[in-house]
C-alpha cells in the first residue's frame, strides 16, 4: 500500500497534465505552525516560509533581509583582492579604461555599475557592447583592437570573458591589462587575464555562484572601496545608491532569489520606487507601469525593453540609459527602446508560432525527444532566446532555438528546467568539438554552430540530458501553498504574503488553489492569446483573473469552454494591480481542473 499523500483537492490530472500536491509534508507543516506561533504571523505566511526551507529560528531575519547582514567578505571570491587593487591603480593613475559587456540586461547593468563608479572618480570609460548578430557573445579581437587603439590601458569584461581565451591573450600581447568579472560556467582552463572574479570558476569556494554578473560587480565595487580606504583615500561613492541597478539585473537574469540576492532585490526596489535611476524611471513610464515597482515589472516590463536594444537594435542603448542622469535624454532613449520592444514582440510572435508547429510535429503522438533542438532560417537571431523560453514553458523540456544563416552557420539559445544543467552540457559539446562555441549556466545557454553541426549537437544534447530531463519531468507536480477563496484574496492578504518575497527563481511565487470557483465571462485578449475572466465564489465574491498565453495551450479551452455556472478548481499566483489610483488583486492562473465529484 502506497504512503504517498492524496493529491491536493484530488487533482491527479489537471488541464496541463499535472498532479496537484501540498507543498508541505507533515514535518514542514509542524514547522509552519511553530513559525506562526513564535513569529505572531498568519498561518499562510508561515506555510509559505516553511515551504521554502526557512527554519523556525530564521523566519524573522528572512522577512527582513539586509545587505549588512547577508554581505560576505568580498575577499572570499577568488582573485578579488588582486582585481580590486588593479582598479584602484587605474583610478589613482587616471587611466583610460574600457568596459566590454554583454548585450542583455545583466551585461548592461554590470557596465552601468562600473561606469557610474569610475565616473565618480573623474574617469570616463569607453563602453563597448557587441552586436548580437554580427559579433556574438563575448570579447572579440577586432573590438579589443579598436578599444586599445583609442588609448585604453585597462580592459574590464563584465558578464563575459571567462571563456574568451584568444581575445584576452591578444589584449595582453598588446600590453593591456585585462580584468574579468563574470558568473558563467567554465570547466576548462581560465584565460590569461590579470585577474578573474567569477564565483563559478572551478577553484572558487565563496559559495556565491547564485549571483548574477551585476551582483558580482557590486561585490567588486565593495572590495574596491575597501582597498581605497585602506590607502587612506576618502570620498568613495555610496554603493547603496546603485542597488536599483543590481536588483534589475538580478530579477532579469533569473538567478535564484536566495541569500544576498533577496537583499539586493528588496533594497533595490525601495530605491527604484523613488526613481533614483532616471533610466529605470523612464522605462517604467514607457511601459505604463502603475503602482510601486515590483519584481514582475522589472522582469516582464522593464527588462524586455532593455533587452530589445540588444536583440534587434542598438545593443548599447540599455547601458546608456542606466548610466545617464539627464531626465530628457532618458525619456528619449526609453521611447526608442519601447519602439524596439514593440517590433521585437511582433517578430517573436511569428517565430514562436512557427517553432510551435515544428515542435509539435517532432513530438508527434509520443513523448518526443528529451531536448528539442529547433532551427530555422526564418528566425531573427535576436529572439531565439525568447522562442526557447516560450516553448520550454509549453513542452516541459529543455529547448534550443537556432537561427540559421545562408552559409549554414547558426546562432542559438537554450532554456532549461529545474534539475537540468544546460550550461554543463553545452560546455561539454564545445570541448568535444561538437559545436563551435557555447557557454552559459544551468538554466540558459548560448551556442554557435558551424555547417554540419546541427545534427550532432541534437544527438549530443538528447543523449547527455535524457536521464536528468526524465527525472525533472517526473517532478513537475504543481505544488500548492494553500487553499483560498475569492473573498480571502484581499489587498491586505497579498501585501502580507509578499513579505516572504521577492519571489522568482529559487523562491517560487506562492501558488493558491481556489476550490470549486466559477470562471465567468472568459474571453481571449491580446496578441499573445491571454485568457481573461472573473473568478467567482458561491458567496458572490469576485476576483480578476488572467491566464497568460493560454488560449492556444491545454488550459485555454477548459477556461473558455466552461460555462458561467461551471465550477472548476483553479490554481494561480496573486498580485496587486494598480489602476487609476485603485489597488485590486489579480489572479495569474497557472492551472485548472474539473472537480472529481
Amino acid at each position: 500500500m502506497s504512503d504517498a499523500p492524496a493529491p491536493f483537492l484530488d487533482v491527479s490530472l489537471s488541464a496541463t497534465g499535472r498532479t496537484w500536491v501540498d507543498r508541505l509534508d507533515d514535518s514542514h507543516t509542524r514547522i509552519a505552525q511553530a513559525i506562526a506561533q513564535r513569529g505572531g504571523m498568519s498561518e499562510i505566511l508561515a506555510r509559505i516560509l516553511a515551504g521554502r526551507g526557512v527554519g523556525i529560528d530564521e523566519a524573522a531575519e528572512y522577512l527582513n533581509p539586509t545587505i549588512r547582514g547577508l554581505m560576505p567578505d568580498p575577499s572570499s571570491l577568488a582573485d578579488m583582492d588582486r582585481l580590486a587593487e588593479r582598479i584602484v591603480a587605474a583610478i589613482t593613475n587616471n587611466e583610460r579604461v574600457a568596459l566590454f559587456g554583454d548585450y542583455d540586461v545583466d551585461g548592461a547593468s554590470s557596465c552601468a555599475l562600473m561606469s557610474r563608479y569610475l565616473h565618480h572618480f573623474g574617469l570616463d570609460p569607453d563602453v563597448y557592447i557587441p552586436d548580437r548578430i554580427f559579433e556574438g557573445y563575448g570579447p572579440n579581437i577586432a573590438a579589443i583592437d579598436k578599444l586599445i587603439d583609442a588609448g585604453a590601458t585597462l580592459l574590464i569584461t563584465l558578464d563575459c570573458g571567462t571563456t574568451s581565451d584568444a581575445p584576452i591573450a591578444h589584449a595582453r600581447a598588446r600590453g593591456v591589462d585585462v580584468l574579468v568579472i563574470d558568473h558563467h560556467l567554465s570547466d576548462h582552463d581560465l584565460p590569461p587575464a590579470n585577474a578573474l572574479v567569477n564565483p563559478n570558476r572551478a577553484d572558487d569556494i565563496s559559495g556565491l555562484g547564485y549571483l548574477c554578473a551585476a551582483g558580482v560587480t557590486f561585490m567588486v565595487l565593495v572590495a574596491t572601496n575597501r582597498a581605497l580606504r585602506a590607502r587612506g583615500d576618502t570620498g568613495q561613492p555610496d554603493l547603496m545608491r546603485l542597488l536599483d541597478i543590481v536588483a534589475l539585473a538580478t530579477v532579469c537574469d533569473v538567478v535564484p532569489l536566495i541569500g544576498l540576492n533577496r537583499a539586493f532585490v528588496v533594497r533595490g526596489l525601495e530605491l527604484a520606487r523613488r526613481e533614483a535611476n532616471r533610466g529605470i524611471g523612464a522605462l517604467a513610464l514607457a511601459a505604463r507601469v502603475t503602482g510601486p515597482l515590483n519584481p514582475f515589472h522589472l522582469g516582464y516590463l522593464i527588462g524586455p525593453r532593455i533587452n530589445a536594444g540588444g536583440r534587434i537594435g542598438d545593443a548599447a542603448l540599455g547601458t546608456r540609459l542606466l548610466t545617464i542622469d539627464d531626465e530628457h535624454e532618458a525619456l528619449v532613449i526609453a521611447a526608442r527602446l519601447n519602439e524596439l520592444n514593440t517590433e521585437r514582440q511582433r517578430i517573436e510572435l511569428e517565430a514562436v508560432e512557427e517553432a510551435t508547429r515544428v515542435a509539435e510535429a517532432e513530438i508527434g503522438g509520443g513523448d518526443g525527444p528529451p531536448v528539442l533542438v529547433l532551427a530555422s532560417a526564418n528566425w531573427h537571431a535576436g529572439v531565439v532566446g525568447l522562442i526557447a523560453a516560450r516553448l520550454r514553458e509549453r513542452f516541459e523540456r529543455p529547448i534550443f532555438a537556432i537561427a540559421l544563416n545562408p552559409d549554414g552557420t547558426g546562432t542559438g539559445s537554450g532554456r532549461s528546467m529545474p534539475g537540468v544543467d544546460l550550461g554543463h552540457a553545452v560546455i561539454a559539446a564545445v570541448e568535444a568539438d561538437i559545436i563551435q562555441k557555447g557557454g552559459g549556466h544551468a538554466m540558459a545557454a548560448g551556442i554557435t554552430l558551424k555547417p554540419g553541426q546541427l545534427g550532432p549537437f541534437r544527438a549530443h544534447m538528447s543523449q547527455m540530458l535524457a536521464a536528468s530531463v526524465g527525472t525533472a519531468r517526473a517532478l513537475t507536480a504543481l505544488e500548492i501553498d494553500a487553499a483560498l477563496s475569492a473573498r480571502g484574496a484581499t489587498v491586505d492578504f497579498v501585501e502580507d504574503i509578499e513579505r516572504a518575497g521577492p519571489f522568482g527563481a529559487g523562491n517560487p511565487q506562492p501558488v493558491f488553489a481556489f476550490p470549486a470557483h466559477k470562471a465567468k465571462f472568459a474571453e481571449t485578449v491580446g496578441a499573445g492569446g491571454h485568457v481573461r475572466f472573473t473568478l467567482t465564489s458561491d458567496d458572490g465574491a469576485r476576483l480578476k483573473a488572467i491566464a497568460f498565453r493560454a488560449a492556444s495551450g491545454p488550459l485555454g479551452p477548459l477556461l473558455l469552454g466552461a460555462g458561467n455556472d461551471t465550477r472548476l478548481h483553479i490554481a494561480g499566483t496573486l498580485g496587486i494591480d494598480h489602476y487609476q489610483g485603485r489597488a485590486e488583486v489579480q489572479l495569474r492562473v497557472v492551472d485548472a481542473a474539473e472537480p472529481t465529484a
